[in-house]
């Protein structure tokens, strides 16, 4: 019989969070699923850890490597009709992650669906900014864009198969599948509830590189559109001061006990709880100094990645975009009325066998 869903999961040396996803996934709800691990070549134990877990493993090359030639080699190993992507580097904050977001897709007009994101206590404050605007509280049953996200996200494979990835642009896969499936006739749904928690604590150079990244592969699905040094400084100031004023209020939202996943579902909004106080330690010119530098390098990022745009995807470029260096950030979770994923005994290194 045919799994109730494929989950595609791509990975390049990710041993301190691959333990995490494949946990939270054995304790969904659903339970009949296929795991497919797409590895690029990593050079740690992430191969080792998976095979732990009932994961088929497929192997790439990491100069083959490009997001859209991960995806279609894993999905090609699909059985199910649905098809889930989670990157390796996220994990489900609640066990109902997988039916929340495989369920619009009964719909036979919806072609994709994708779910919340959000950070942690170290995530770097825009980043929460970025979050929290693209992937709000409330669910879109249709979406009137193609904006979409890879990282937490699902398909239905017959629309697959008229219509793989772009395998040559060097990000954004997921805007330009959804770009084509939006003209096609066919609808995106937008699942709140499907959150995960995405570890994306990169360095400033690892920033300005996503950016610049995907700025290359927009300006090559929208050739037409524009970004001009006036853009630049526009959108760095704008943004910078609307980040700026909301530091206060949204520290409180991000460290209360019930805004982070992972809180102690403790519904007092009346007095700080002891995240906050944890959180005052890091000044406010800290903070603003981790803004200017995380626009600056959105930004620039950006506009500098629409003027290379006609750059050949080399070896060399891959490794610059795709391999860097990054760093393991502790779990946080939510609040819903239904009890999160506890991730407490998850062991990196030696998780065990979980049958």
């Amino acid at each position: 019989m045919k799994p109730v869903c494929s989950i595609v999961i791509r990975a390049f040396n990710e041993e301190k969070h691959i333990s995490r996803l494949l946990t939270g996934i054995l304790q969904q709800t659903v339970k009949d699923t296929q795991i497919i691990l797409v590895d690029s070549g990593s050079t740690d134990n992430t191969v080792q850890i998976a095979s732990n877990y009932p994961v088929e493993i497929v192997q790439i090359r990491p100069e083959d490597f490009s997001f859209g030639y991960s995806l279609n080699q894993g999905i090609r190993q699909c059985r199910a009709d649905k098809v889930v992507f989670a990157s390796a580097h996220v994990y489900p904050v609640y066990p109902d992650w997988l039916e929340k977001l495989i369920t619009p897709l009964e719909n036979p007009h919806i072609a994709l669906t994708y779910g919340k994101q959000r950070g942690m206590e170290t995530t770097k404050f825009s980043e929460h900014m970025v979050f929290r605007h693209w992937f709000p509280d409330h669910s879109i049953d249709r979406q009137d864009h193609p904006f979409c996200n890879n990282a937490n996200a699902a398909i239905r494979r017959d629309i697959w198969e008229k219509h793989p990835y772009d395998e040559t642009i060097p990000a954004l896969e997921d805007l330009a599948w959804a770009n084509w499936a939006q003209k096609q006739g066919y609808q995106i749904a937008y699942v709140s509830e499907a959150e995960v928690v995405h570890v994306h604590n990169e360095t400033w150079n690892g920033v300005f590189n996503r950016y610049r990244r995907e700025g290359m592969a927009f300006k090559r699905i929208y050739p037409h559109e524009r970004f001009s040094v006036w853009d630049l400084i526009r959108l760095f100031f704008v943004n910078s001061y609307n980040d700026t004023r909301q530091i206060g209020t949204l520290t409180y939202h991000l460290y209360s006990n019930n805004s982070l996943p992972g809180g102690s579902g403790d519904d007092n909004r009346d007095a700080p709880s002891t995240n906050i106080s944890t959180e005052r330690k890091v000044s406010r010119l800290r903070r603003f100094y981790e803004i200017i530098r995380f626009r600056w390098a959105q930004f620039r990022g950006t506009y500098l990645g629409y003027r290379q745009s006609s750059a050949q995807l080399s070896w060399k470029l891959k490794q610059t975009f795709y391999y860097p260096k990054s760093s393991f950030i502790p779990p946080a979770t939510g609040s819903r009325n239904i009890e999160p994923i506890l991730y407490t005994d998850v062991s990196s290194k030696n998780p065990g066998r979980s049958e």
